[in-house]
């Protein structure tokens, strides 16, 4: 098999001559030119501690490669940390960013016409990005998690992130002091990785093994343990063994692979980001996969692990414990997983779960005959707000009713101004709308005001719904992507003050208490918004969107 097939076609030949030229006068000799040329996309940035390691990660990648026999070729996307911009019209270019990445690492390949790809990548939307990019272009690759930030300590516990967002709103609420609130931010995070608890980043890392698009094993060593440096070496022995077997991402990609994702998300008590991203690789992949799916799949996967946001540990605890391998041997034991879809190292699942080991006395990860929950935490609600789905998280601890007057919001900061300014009370529905992938646009995640509603003690009285998203660090009786969003004439448009709104999660339902002639007449009233950009990125996403239901990805128009 030909290793370099796509690469000759700018090294090979008297004609690319000039472009052996370029190549040398950067230190590559000819040498290194009769070899397959590897991309290896970096989402290293200096603004987050999610992705700021990954310089280091990198070279030891490239390092692997060229023991492997290959010539590594470095490029780099760029990045948008959630936690930092959240609650800020910043946050509007994370979701945005994912199409960026994306575009920007099949561009580079294509343009470059390297024969594999690794992509190293941190924080939340650089993971479904790379498995987007690989899914278009069916290039051999595989995509590196930076790993896990370790917890921080405060008071004899283990903090993360979240507990900031939520000291926020415990300090408003006049709970806490501003020492304190300040003593918190400074040990939250304390060191490189992305964030330490089953949030986004690690709910798509863990996806990533599942799917067998990471080598098992590999995402969830934690980022600053020394065992990481040879984690990222191997994947060059991994990627020149996808290239020289003829791997493609899209054999890996699967609909087998795709519930062995959810199933995963399910039991780990995963981010509802979970279900926009595997919607949005689904459709690069040309997989069928619906919003309803998710239901199904969540219905039959009982909870296993106990992680943070609502459990007790982090991230790393669970690698500690066993990793992906024990969680993934557990839900096969119970026949909740496809055992014999492939993974990037040739093996099934089946085979990379043999060698699983169990930590003695761990109590991360639940034993089967005594699951956290039957089920697991991903509900898809429908009703008349919602006729598309939105998406809930149910970890066993929230009510699974709720019914008050809608508090409604035309926008986030509305929204926190009200929270922090002690105006919303137990009972409550707060609706925040018009923060949709179009309507944002961007689709911000909502958990400065979700973290804000916990820290004000009001988190078991309160309940929300958005057509925003949720940061994974959010819990509580939170329904989000409600579709179609309000900026495309969905019913949460038609949603006024005092509606009494009802959530009946074991019925699967979100409804606000009118009736349909009265919604069709507040529709018609409706008019769409001025979008709030005329021109750049975020016009132009706003433009090319789809609906949160099928996973927020950009289209060209029909």
């Amino acid at each position: 098999m030909d290793l370099k097939q796509r690469s000759r076609g700018i090294t090979d030949g008297r004609d690319r001559a000039p472009a052996r030229s370029m190549f040398k006068a950067i230190g590559f000799t000819d040498a290194d030119l009769r070899k397959p040329l590897i991309g290896v996309a970096n989402t290293w940035i200096e603004t987050m501690p999610c992705n700021f390691h990954l310089r280091r990660l990198s070279a030891k990648v490239k390092e692997g490669i060229r023991a492997a026999g290959g010539t590594p070729m470095e490029f780099n996307t760029i990045a948008i940390s959630d936690g930092e911009t959240m609650g800020t019209e910043g946050m509007r270019a994370s979701l945005i960013s994912r199409e960026l990445i994306a575009d920007s690492i099949e561009l580079v390949c294509r343009g470059q016409l390297f024969d594999a790809v690794v992509c190293v990548v941190g924080c939340d939307k650089t993971t479904p990005a790379a498995a987007m990019a690989l899914a278009r272009m069916d290039l051999p690759g595989l995509i590196l998690y930076g790993g896990t930030i370790a917890p921080g300590t405060y008071r004899g516990k283990d903090i993360t992130i979240q507990d900031v967002f939520e000291a926020v709103g415990a300090n408003a609420a006049g709970k806490i002091t501003d020492q304190e609130l300040l003593d918190i931010e400074n040990v939250a995070c304390p060191g490189a990785g992305a964030c330490g608890g089953q949030y986004t980043a690690n709910t798509m890392s863990t996806v990533m093994e599942m799917m067998g698009l990471s080598p098992m094993g590999f995402n969830s060593v934690p980022a600053m343990d020394p065992q990481k440096d040879q984690v990222a070496f191997d994947c060059g022995k991994v990627i020149m063994n996808v290239l020289q077997k003829g791997i493609r991402p899209r054999q890996l990609m699967t609909r087998e692979a795709f519930e062995n994702a959810i199933a995963s998300v399910a039991a780990t008590g995963g981010s509802t980001n979970s279900v926009l991203h595997l919607l949005a690789i689904a459709r690069e992949a040309e997989v069928a996969l619906e919003i309803d799916d998710f239901q199904t799949v969540s219905e039959r996967t009982p909870l296993l692990a106990d992680l943070k946001p609502s459990g007790r540990f982090v991230a790393a605890d669970m690698h500690r414990a066993g990793g992906v391998r024990l969680l993934a041997r557990r839900l096969l034991k119970g026949k909740h997983i496809h055992s014999e879809a492939k993974t990037v190292t040739g093996l099934t699942l089946k085979e990379e779960i043999e060698s699983a080991v169990e930590s003695p006395g761990q109590a991360v990860i639940a034993s089967l005959d005594k699951p956290l929950k039957k089920t697991g935490g991903l509900v898809i609600l429908k009703g008349n707000i919602a006729p598309e789905g939105c998406v809930a998280k149910i970890s066993g601890h929230e009510r699974l009713e709720h019914r008050g007057p809608a508090r409604v919001f035309e926008s986030e900061e509305d929204a926190m101004a009200a929270v922090t300014g002690k105006k919303i009370h137990a009972g409550d529905v707060v609706v925040i709308r018009n923060e949709g992938p179009k309507g944002g646009p961007g689709m911000r995640e909502m958990l400065s005001v979700t973290g804000a509603i916990v820290g004000e003690g009001l988190g078991s009285s309160v309940a929300l719904l958005t057509d925003g998203r949720f940061s994974g660090a959010t819990h509580g009786l939170m329904a989000g992507h409600v579709s179609p969003e309000a900026a495309l004439g969905g019913p949460i448009a038609a949603v006024r003050e005092g509606d009494i709104i009802r959530f009946d999660v074991s019925q699967r339902i979100l409804e606000v208490e009118i009736s349909d002639e009265v919604l069709r007449q507040r529709m018609q009233e409706w008019k769409p918004p001025r979008p709030r950009y005329q021109t750049g990125v975020f016009a132009k996403y706003a433009a090319l969107v789809s609906s949160a239901s099928q996973g927020a990805i950009t289209r060209p128009p029909a």
